[in-house]
């Protein structure tokens, strides 16, 4: 029995040295994770379908659920299968800072990949591809966005949607006025009250938000299209150890199939919290991205 004793005793310190010494080799994130058994998501509230708040309040949708699969991962990577998961509302003026600064782990929303952006945090491989749009009043009159000239129109701040807008209205002489909603649902409502004549965002956060309007006939969104900088899952730079895990991960899903039933069950499935279906297949450049994944940036 005493034999059995200090076995059982050894084996257990010998576990513990295992597991200590697997502890200190973890670094950036994954330490962190470690060591706090909290990992920490960030969300948008009004980002449909990628990152917002259903009927319970609850952070929903695409990018939530990608992100679920990462937390998945890291806590089979970390063996810790109680590890605790804290949500941390973002928006655009917010999500890199509080990503840089260590509050958020990862963020889960509809951020782009840009060049400017890499200098304060990382991305993963591509998730999606958007392309910017007008969204306008359906009894506005506006069919082009020629019809915009000198009228105000929205944009929501901090967003690479913001910096393009800003460049057009330059270099097409356009003379609008343009005001900044501090987030979608804000730029949405300036152009529900009147107050602008047009919202440019990415085309498919407009077909959510449009969807989720009280009455969706009210709006309509321009053919005009421009192209856009792809989207990814956004975290902190320099951590190449989580970058590797988020990467293989997003790889994975996409390998298996997963990833696209997740794209059908998000844009071509009714979603909560009004069971309304975005009917937003799959574009062709985001199909070459799941063949290819690239974490590349366009600018």
């Amino acid at each position: 029995m005493r034999i059995l004793k200090h076995a059982a005793i050894a084996a257990t310190m010998t576990l513990a040295l295992m597991t200590g010494a697997k502890a200190d080799d973890l670094t950036g994130t994954l330490k962190k994770v470690k060591d706090t058994g909290t990992i920490t998501l960030g969300y948008r509230e009004s980002s449909v379908p990628f990152s917002y708040l259903d009927g319970n309040q609850k952070p929903v949708g695409f990018s939530i659920d990608v992100c679920g699969k990462v937390v998945e991962a890291v806590k089979t990577k970390l063996g810790m299968p109680d590890l605790k998961v804290a949500y941390t509302p973002v928006n655009s003026a917010t999500r890199l800072p509080l990503v840089a600064n260590g509050t958020v782990d990862l963020e889960c929303g509809s951020t782009a990949n840009q060049l400017v952006r890499q200098k304060q945090v990382a991305f993963s491989v591509s998730t999606f591809v958007a392309q910017f749009k007008w969204l306008t009043r359906s009894d506005s009159g506006i069919t082009t966005p020629d019809d915009l000239k000198s009228k105000m129109v929205a944009v929501t701040a901090g967003t690479n949607t913001s910096q393009f807008l800003n460049k057009l209205n330059q270099e097409d002489g356009l003379k609008l006025t343009i005001a900044q909603g501090k987030d979608h649902a804000e730029s949405f409502l300036l152009v529900e009250t009147g107050r602008a004549a047009a919202f440019m965002e990415d085309d498919i956060l407009l077909a959510g938000l449009k969807a989720n309007a009280k009455d969706p006939s009210r709006f309509k969104i321009l053919d005009k299209a421009y192209s856009a900088d792809p989207y990814a899952l956004m975290f902190r730079r320099e951590d190449p150890e989580f970058k590797a895990l988020v990467d293989e991960t997003l790889i994975g899903l996409m390998r298996s199939g997963e990833f696209t039933k997740l794209y059908v069950k998000w844009f071509e499935t009714p979603i909560p919290p009004r069971d309304l279906n975005l009917n937003f297949p799959m574009s062709d450049k985001l199909k070459e991205l799941i063949k290819s994944p690239s974490d590349k940036a366009n600018s």
